[in-house]
């Protein structure tokens, strides 16, 4: 039986709870003084498709948040499941996208080869939000194959298994 908690003062629990929500993995990149910057999120959504518009939303506490909450452009990358390992470089490292295989777009933002899809975006507004600022952008270009995409659920990296009805 669910144990009803106080998300106010039970962060532990709350952020538990939050995680049984099962999300796809992106990557976040944008150019800066420093050259390309990654960041990993679960955070992102469609938010409308005219005119076309995704979000996501960065903690104010990664040492990465002033890299990507003054970013006028971004990119936002939708991971396959043999992506864990570009994760993991890009989690203990935001110059490891470096290492990634990429190639610029149009405007000079860093792709990620392989990714299941892609979003070029203009920064189109921002919104304080507690402990993250929501980031919504202005898709420019789309990027989209096949494949099957890295998922996380429970603090986990997983992947989906699609389940076809049977017709009995």
């Amino acid at each position: 039986m669910p144990q009803t908690f106080d998300p106010q003062t039970d962060s532990s629990r709350f952020r538990a709870a939050l995680g049984s929500f099962t999300t796809g993995v992106t990557i976040i990149t944008t150019d800066s003084p420093e050259g390309p910057i990654g960041i990993v999120a679960n955070s992102f959504a469609s938010v409308s498709l005219d005119p076309p518009l995704v979000l996501w939303s960065p903690a104010k506490s990664s040492k990465r948040f002033a890299h990507f909450a003054g970013a006028r452009r971004f990119a936002i990358h939708v991971m396959a499941a043999d992506q864990r390992d570009i994760c993991t470089a890009i989690l203990g490292s935001k110059t490891a996208i470096r290492n990634v295989p990429t190639h610029l777009s149009h405007c000079g933002m860093p792709i990620i080869a392989g990714a299941l899809a892609t979003f070029e975006c203009n920064l189109e507004t921002s919104h304080d939000a507690g402990d993250h600022l929501i980031i919504i952008g202005r898709v420019t270009k789309a990027h989209h194959t096949q494949g099957q995409p890295l998922t996380f659920h429970g603090g986990q990296y997983g992947t989906f298994a699609a389940q076809h009805p049977s017709f009995e």
